[in-house]
């Protein structure tokens, strides 16, 4: 799978995760819709392209301060958990760093 493509499927995912915990949302309230939309459209035009690595280690930050922050607080809350619920993704993304 393109690696643009599998940091989309991951993205949409630990967004669905934290949305589910965080705002009781069975889908993505309007607040986690927009972060979704603005990460997907970040990675759209990402200037490395399938060379990219990972975002918080890219020296050029694409993100507005805000969004960065609330990326960040879905990762550190959703990573742990995707091995519970996408463990094969979490590996996956594990070991491709």
């Amino acid at each position: 799978m393109p690696k643009i493509k599998n940091e989309k499927s991951t993205l949409r995912l630990m967004i669905n995760i934290y949305c589910c915990k965080k705002h009781g949302s069975k889908d993505f309230c309007d607040e986690c819709k927009a972060l979704l939309s603005y990460a997907l459209n970040r990675l759209d035009h990402c200037r490395y392209g399938e060379n990219k690595g990972f975002c918080n280690k890219c020296s050029t930050h694409c993100y507005n301060k805000e969004q960065r922050e609330q990326i960040r607080k879905v990762m550190a809350f959703s990573g742990p958990r995707m091995i519970f619920y996408h463990p094969i993704m979490a590996t996956r993304h594990l070991l491709s760093r």
